[in-house]
């Protein structure tokens, strides 16, 4: 066991700097500002497993996004392993996006 500790809350704010480098192809908002992720979880052994949705159940990266964002998690060092879990309870509105998000598609 190694004497070094990761700090979870460092990690997560690692996690979510990655998660801002991905793009939903069909709107120039990251998938983070867009409000794809709900939740994060970081167990004791740095396995970490992301909630998110999609902006519709047909969307056409449906199959390619997940993946997307497992390895781009996966390839931060203090990651162990990485799952994606897809969910549409609560379904995606445009009520999830950060006003950021809203700012840079011109809705505010």
């Amino acid at each position: 066991m190694s004497d070094t500790t990761i700090d979870t809350a460092e990690l997560g704010e690692k996690i979510v700097r990655v998660l801002k480098t991905i793009f939903d192809p069909e709107i120039p908002v990251d998938i983070y500002e867009l409000g794809l992720i709900y939740d994060v979880f970081v167990n004791e052994d740095y396995d970490v497993k992301i909630l998110m949705t999609l902006t519709t159940p047909n969307c056409p990266v449906a199959e390619t996004l997940p993946l997307e964002v497992e390895e781009k998690v996966k390839s931060l060092n203090e990651v162990k392993d990485a799952e994606v879990e897809i969910t549409f309870d609560p379904p995606w509105t445009q009520d999830l996006m950060s006003e950021e998000a809203k700012l840079e598609l011109g809705m505010l």
